[in-house]
């Protein structure tokens, strides 16, 4: 469990292909970091594979690969990392869980100076799960919901937020890794399930 407060961007210093996977090796300086713990890597939860003096590596799968943004990532590009949540913390965005729903496509941004807005697209089945002033993670960044269209959403970012992590740095066409909220997703299956009884 993570709550969508990145810790820090790191850089990716390698990715090799492996037989089954990905090896995904990231530059962080961790002192306690051990094998088999969680990391969120741009918002997916990931396993500790490997510790060595260049970094931490994960393992990505096939099936991480082609629903998340992770099989893009080359050497020198940013990720997102958080570390799982610890009995006592203070939780200071919402209950993100590492499990990606969907890509949520960059066709849109605001820079003045005003603010700085992202309209994102996801698949058309997510928006059910997008509610105004709701929270959703991208990039395993915690962000609420500035503003819902049909097929689209927007977000404000801080400028704490722009400077910590790679959201606004992105191009269009980048996919986010969207993770709607728990809470929404729970709310709505129940209510779909309650309408398809018979009865």
């Amino acid at each position: 469990m993570f709550t969508g407060i990145v810790e820090k961007s790191v850089k990716v210093v390698g990715a090799a292909q492996g037989p089954r996977f990905v090896r995904l090796t990231l530059a962080t300086d961790w002192a306690d970091v051990k094998l088999g713990e969680s990391v969120a890597v741009n918002g997916v939860c990931l396993t500790v594979a490997e510790i060595t003096p260049r970094g931490t590596g994960f393992d990505v799968i096939a099936e991480t690969l082609s629903r998340t943004n992770l099989g893009l990532l080359k050497p020198g590009d940013d990720a997102h990392v958080e570390r799982a949540m610890r009995v006592g913390d203070r939780v200071d965005g919402h209950f993100v869980q590492g499990h990606v729903d969907g890509p949520a496509i960059l066709v849109g941004q605001v820079a003045d100076e005003r603010e700085w807005r992202l309209t994102v697209r996801p698949p058309v089945e997510l928006m059910k799960y997008v509610a105004p002033k709701g929270s959703v993670a991208l990039d395993g960044v915690s962000l609420t919901v500035a503003a819902v269209a049909e097929n689209s959403f927007e977000v404000a970012l801080i400028p704490t937020t722009v400077k910590l992590t790679t959201l606004a740095a992105r191009a269009v066409g980048w996919p986010y890794n969207l993770e709607a909220d728990v809470i929404s997703k729970t709310v709505v299956h129940y209510l779909e399930q309650q309408r398809s009884r018979p009865g």
